[in-house]
């Protein structure tokens, strides 16, 4: 499976966010129109995406460590590995 090059998948969250803020003040420019409530509603969405996967990460990285020994027994010591 490819990845993503680090620059592109570090980026993402800001770009759903600033997706989303253009087309919340695209919504708001264009009261008038049926499009503009369409605007609106992926606009929030683009928003709320980009602060979920940026939450996301951010606890992702500062709990990594737990992570790691997730579904050991409790007794059992750190170093030793299966």
């Amino acid at each position: 499976m490819p990845h993503l090059n680090r620059f592109v998948y570090e980026s993402l969250p800001a770009a759903y966010a600033g997706l989303g803020a253009t087309l919340l003040w695209l919504s708001y420019q264009h009261r008038g129109a049926w499009w503009s409530t369409v605007c609106a509603l992926a606009g929030l969405a683009g928003m709320v995406a980009g602060l979920m996967i940026w939450m996301h990460r951010r606890d992702y990285r500062a709990t990594s460590s737990d992570y790691k020994y997730r579904g050991r027994p409790v007794g059992e010591p750190e170093d030793q590995q299966h």
